[in-house]
């Protein structure tokens, strides 16, 4: 009887799983940003004609990988919401940080990544392919300002985490 009763979240030290899960989004996001975009960009790789659906495999399955950290961030700052684990003055922040992370990386994967990979398909072989178009330097823009608060956001959440679990010891 007293398994029935027993909640299985108890088990799980969500503070560690929210500190990893940010962790590890945060260190490939930077890791897709800072070193495996400009070396494509240095090799000329984005130039040629097949880049736009390597690129969309690249950024749709990390895009997958994003969501998937968002929806444990997010599962896992309600649960220490829940059990009153959070420190007051960050609760609403926490939570709010979180649904923003989420919602981001939703953009990101709905709309933004297929945007920006359709824009640049070729699709006539005989037409000579011109630089970014000012829609795509609109998308690009976006995706820095969303990148930027997704990266302010996921250290802030972070940080506070990390001093949460430090004064609980």
């Amino acid at each position: 009887m007293n398994a029935v009763s027993s909640n299985p979240s108890d088990r799980v030290n969500w503070q560690t799983v929210l500190m990893f899960a940010l962790g590890f989004w945060l260190s490939g996001s930077l890791l897709l940003d800072l070193v495996v975009v400009p070396s494509l960009f240095a090799t000329g790789m984005m130039s040629q004609p097949g880049f736009a659906s390597a690129g969309y495999s690249i950024f749709g399955l990390f895009n997958r990988v994003e969501l998937l950290c968002a929806a444990l961030v997010l599962t896992g700052v309600l649960v220490l919401f829940r059990r009153h684990e959070l420190p007051q003055r960050h609760q609403k922040g926490s939570i709010a940080l979180s649904a923003v992370l989420i919602i981001v990386a939703i953009i990101y994967t709905y709309i933004m990544t297929p945007q920006i990979s359709s824009l640049g398909l070729q699709l006539n072989l005989f037409e000579v392919p011109e630089s970014l178009s000012t829609a795509m330097m609109e998308l690009h823009g976006g995706y820095w300002l969303l990148e930027t608060l997704k990266l302010i956001a996921g250290a802030t959440l972070l940080r506070w985490c990390y001093r949460n679990s430090c004064s609980l010891v």
